[in-house]
């Protein structure tokens, strides 16, 4: 259907055809927040078109944005001089680098020749910057115009990957003349390859910035990163499937959209891919992109100190020109992963990379909510947020998201386990590692064995065996699990920092590859002398590997080594004490006691989003009741309340196609409360499995016996899916049309009040929180508010479209509370019917489903 222009107020929005009319006040609210510089809380239910109107809406500020950025700098280029900001318009920024350029107070009593003379200044220097960026944005757009033909891009490829092939045969042939010829040195005594497994002389930061595992190539010009949006949910097939509306809509052939991803979807290097584990594929990579740094540095060296044997091979994807190609070829065209995954293989260039070199160009970056929600992964990814426009979508979880990812657990058998590998590392290489290493490590077993101490146990004897005199869970704050633990002498901030630049889990890691039969000697009390643990490290390539115990070991990936794990651990310790708890709990054996790390203020990740960006938009199906994200991220973030803006639009069925019914007896009378001491199980004929890869079977059975129901003379009726709620069909799965007529919410799905976890963050809420009037307690309502979310996103599985129709059945007296019901979405919460008794209930719906099917 042809492109349609829809001009709401003074706004024109380009739409692929005639929007709803809550589509245009969505549209139009969204581009009030973003140029208001807000943060919006925005719920369209599933079946509006929210993702057209995220895009249409957000694309068209951006548009109009870039619009009269560009007329300013056309102005300031004319006149030479001119104000750095528009009075009018404060929050128009010309460039991402203005932000330094704006006149500072001059000190009172200056005289006039000297504030004349610097604003003259600070013009002048704006005035130049924006020429350099016209130049570079010129230079960036005739090189997109040239990658618009596929023919260009593949001859251009292979060319690059000739030459690179013809340059490395040559560097090879000179290496082998050079370690042949006469007077070339003799390697260090050490196995083939293991010399990449000691540890690289340490500088603390006082001393010298470490260099990190991937630094910049030299040829890689640092681009201005031009205003953009960030797009964010939580499933990549979601994230493709919003690439799929941004190429439908108006906006598809002229937006430079880039998609981001994690390595283990991006990486087309099958050596790295085969490796398995998300964390084992992230160091791999990591560590051949460092040995190919390391060994440019070792090259340009005049005298280096020896000769190194030949170390991991770098990456043959990583070539900078082959990616730079790659960008521009992202850049020229709107690409989902999956084909820049295929671009990145027929290029032989890493789309992992190649992606993250775009976008400073990108107008709109599309990546998985954990990428940008994580600090660290923020930096390494080279995302910027200051003065960007950030959209996070299906964030109905975005609490629990945020909570999740920076809470650690970690067990008794790791913790043992890291040890006895670290101490048999420093056991081999001790010799050779500087020592300032040495100490290092040894605060490193210093923890491990204080967290086993804490847990009951002792480092020095299997955990597997060790039975715990004291059992049951034990909940701490930082401070006083630092102060039992007896760490707190030790800096954690030093140690985080130690184990990220020297990379000390990445060589345990190769070590224990290497020689991980030898590592399980906790168990094996006679092999602790020193000799006979280097014996035991010989290789020995005649002998047939051991076997796997049993068929899933056999498949199972390759584990980290714990002591990755461990690190994240370490990293939440140095959360500020009020805004995180441990758990320790002790289960009988010290293997399965575990220590761990509950984050209770998830705003204090959320807080630097908030505070770089321009305008966040938090958007969703369903995100009722928006209390928790009012409270407990934003509020708790320092946001002021007079920047937050709700928005809630209505769905797009007529009214009487829903049937909402809160039933408050059964049969008998009796009332219904699904209590835990009261609930009973109905018979299930369909139920949802407890395997994930077992869904689609549930489901296609189901679906097939619905299909069959007009077949059958009568003998099948209809189908019945029973679901746990939050379970593998509650969220995400489309139930439209004939697979959901009618939701049965049995009970309401209270979380477990008895859990350590919420309680602790029940209290935590009701001492930090302020408690308003005739409400209940801040951390009552967030149970309530858990309960809630659960309903919502489970009952709204039904209605998908707009000529969809369902019935919705509360079973539960409780549903008819007014605090309860003023949590449902407002298009459900407003043809809510309350029955006292179930005759007449199921008399409405009797009466409902024969009026709509006999319409349908």
């Amino acid at each position: 259907m042809a492109n349609e222009t829809q001009k709401v107020g003074t706004i024109h929005f380009p739409f692929p055809f005639t929007p709803y009319s809550i589509q245009e006040d969505f549209m139009a609210e969204l581009y009030r927040v973003l140029e208001a510089g807000k943060i919006g809380i925005f719920e369209s239910p599933t079946g509006t078109g929210k993702s057209l109107s995220l895009i249409c809406g957000a694309l068209s500020w951006l548009r109009d944005f870039e619009q009269k950025k560009r007329e300013e700098e056309a102005r300031l280029l004319e006149t030479g001089t001119g104000p750095l900001h528009d009075e009018k318009d404060e929050s128009l920024c010309l460039s991402s680098s203005c932000e330094g350029a704006a006149a500072t107070a001059r000190p009172a009593g200056e005289p006039a020749w000297v504030t004349q003379f610097v604003q003259k200044k600070e013009e002048r220097d704006l005035v130049d910057r924006l020429k350099a960026e016209q130049a570079r944005r010129k230079q960036r757009e005739e090189r997109l115009q040239q990658l618009q033909h596929r023919a260009q891009f593949k001859y251009a490829a292979k060319r690059l990957r000739q030459e690179e092939e013809e340059t490395e045969n040559l560097l090879r042939l000179s290496r082998e003349m050079l370690e042949t010829g006469p007077g070339a040195e003799r390697p260090e005594q050490l196995e083939s390859m293991e010399e990449e497994l000691v540890l690289a002389e340490y500088e603390s930061d006082e001393e010298k910035k470490a260099a990190s595992g991937v630094d910049e190539d030299e040829d890689d010009l640092e681009e201005e990163h031009v205003t953009k949006i960030y797009y964010c949910s939580r499933t990549h097939s979601q994230l493709a499937q919003f690439v799929h509306e941004v190429k439908k809509s108006p906006f598809g052939k002229d937006v430079r959209l880039v998609s981001l991803g994690s390595r283990q979807n991006l990486c087309v290097n099958e050596d790295v891919k085969s490796l398995g584990s998300v964390q084992l594929i992230n160091d791999r990579c990591v560590d051949m992109q460092r040995s190919r740094h390391e060994k440019k540095k070792g090259a340009e060296e005049e005298k280096p100190k020896r000769r190194r044997q030949e170390k991991q091979a770098a990456c043959p994807f990583y070539n900078h020109e082959q990616m730079g190609l790659l960008r521009d070829e992202a850049l020229a065209e709107v690409k989902d992963i999956e084909q820049l995954l295929a671009l990145g293989k027929e290029a032989r260039a890493c789309p992992y990379y190649g992606s993250r070199l775009a976008i400073p160009a990108a107008q709109l970056v599309v990546l998985p909510y954990q990428m940008l929600l994580h600090a660290a992964t923020r930096q390494a990814a080279g995302i910027r947020l200051q003065e960007q426009v950030v959209i996070i979508d299906e964030a109905h979880n975005l609490i629990d998201t945020i909570t999740g990812m920076h809470s650690v657990e970690v067990s008794g058998s790791q913790l043992c386990q890291a040890h006895s590998q670290l101490l048999q590392y420093m056991e081999r290489y001790g010799k050779r590692l500087k020592a300032k290493n040495l100490m290092y490590l040894k605060q490193i077993l210093y923890l491990l064995e204080k967290f086993v101490a804490v847990l009951g146990g002792n480092i020095k004897q299997n955990p597997n065996t060790q039975s715990l005199s004291q059992t049951g869970t034990e909940l701490k704050t930082i401070n006083d699990f630092l102060f039992q633990s007896q760490i707190d002498n030790i800096n954690l901030f030093k140690v985080q920092r130690y184990c990220e630049k020297s990379m000390i889990s990445r060589k345990l890691f190769g070590f224990t590859e290497r020689y991980g039969a030898v590592l399980s000697s906790r168990e094996q009390p006679k092999l602790a002398g020193f000799q006979q643990f280097l014996q035991s490290l010989q290789p020995r390539t005649t002998e047939a590997p051991a076997a796997p115990t049993d068929e899933s070991q056999a498949s199972a990936p390759r584990p980290a080594s714990p002591l990755m794990h461990i690190e994240g651990f370490l990293a939440a310790l140095t959360t500020a004490n009020q805004d995180g708890r441990v758990i320790l709990s002790r289960q009988g054996s010290l293997s399965q006691s575990t220590l761990k790390f509950l984050l209770l203020n998830p705003a204090v990740h959320f807080a630097q989003v908030v505070k770089e960006c321009r305008a966040v938009v938090i958007a969703g199906g369903t995100m009722q009741p928006v209390s928790d994200f009012r409270q407990q991220l934003l509020a708790c973030a320092g946001v002021e309340a007079e920047r937050v803006v709700e928005f809630s639009c209505g769905h797009v069925i007529p009214p009487d196609n829903i049937l909402p019914l809160v039933i408050c007896s059964g049969i008998s009378n009796q009332p219904l409360e699904f209590t835990f001491q009261k609930r009973e199980l109905p018979q299930m004929i369909f139920q949802e499995p407890k395997s994930a890869h077992q869904v689609e079977q549930v489901l296609l059975a189901y679906s097939r016996c619905i299909q069959a129901c007009g077949q059958e003379r009568g003998r099948v009726t209809g189908a019945l899916l029973l679901s746990v709620v939050g379970g593998k069909m509650s969220e995400g799965i489309n139930f439209s049309d004939n697979l959901g007529r009618c939701v049965v919410m049995v009970g309401m799905p209270f979380p477990n009040i008895r859990s350590p976890e919420l309680q602790e963050k029940m209290a935590y809420l009701d001492q930090t929180l302020p408690r308003a009037p005739g409400q209940a307690p801040p951390g009552k309502n967030l149970v309530e508010n858990l309960c809630m979310k659960a309903v919502n996103q489970s009952i709204g599985r039904a209605i998908r479209h707009q000529k969809d129709f369902a019935s919705i059945v509360l079973l539960d007296q409780r549903y008819a509370r007014p605090p309860v019901l003023a949590k449902l979405p407002a298009w459900i919460r407003a043809r809510v019917e309350v029955k006292a008794t179930f005759g007449p209930a199921i008399a409405a719906v009797q009466k409902f489903h024969r009026e709509k099917s006999a319409s349908s």
